[in-house]
């Protein structure tokens, strides 16, 4: 198995380029789909996050309004701090209960594993071969949040700011694909990332 670290600043394309691998083959787990599972009424980090952000977060339905609790967290370092405490181990530790399961398999499956906040620590507690980061411009991922996804542009604002910047992502990567352009220019980009990946799975099977 070769497990990949996926990243990318907020708007820069990371789903995409994660769907894309997965057309070629790769397995996805998604930091992003298990954040959602992990605050679903009864997941791990729902009670605590209705205890410290009280239960304007709560929607109609008893699930966890998703608007609301960005609302009370970006812009507020002490509220990200603590919401980011109270979800990113829960996440943690289900991306490394799914990653062993593809390990178990015992095969040279690509395994992506998709983080918004990849660090450092990453590397370790999942045992990462790799990092791949998805790159564009801030302006440009500013736009993408405004235009495609709604988003009012300071709270779009704030989601990039509340990241780590663009050049720490990248001088922590070992692949960058930059996806600052056309739909054809990311096919073109994940297509030389996939003859890489082909790359390290042969140096793997033949070390």
């Amino acid at each position: 198995m070769l497990a990949l670290g996926l990243t990318g600043g907020i708007g820069a394309g990371k789903s995409a380029v994660a769907d894309l691998l997965v057309d070629r083959g790769a397995v996805l787990v998604d930091a992003d789909v298990i954040a959602r599972e992990v605050v679903a009424p009864g997941g791990p980090a729902y009670r605590p996050l209705v205890d410290r952000f009280g239960p304007g977060i709560v929607a109609a339905d008893g699930t966890i309004d998703r608007p609301a609790l960005a609302a009370a967290a970006f812009g507020d370092p002490t509220a990200l701090a603590d919401l980011n405490a109270i979800t990113h181990p829960a996440i943690g530790a289900e991306m490394l209960r799914r990653r062993q399961e593809v390990a178990d398999r015992g095969d040279d499956t690509v395994l992506v594993l998709a983080i918004p906040l990849l660090r450092p620590v990453h590397r370790q507690t999942l045992d990462l071969d790799a990092v791949i980061v998805v790159d564009c411009p801030e302006e440009v991922a500013r736009k993408r949040l405004v235009e495609r996804r709604g988003m009012d542009p300071a709270d779009a604002e704030a989601r990039i700011a509340a990241q780590v910047s663009r050049r720490e992502r990248c001088d922590g990567a070992d692949f960058v694909l930059d996806n600052s352009s056309t739909v054809q220019h990311l096919t073109d980009e994940v297509e030389r990332l996939w003859r890489w990946i082909d790359a390290r799975r042969a140096g793997i099977a033949t070390a």
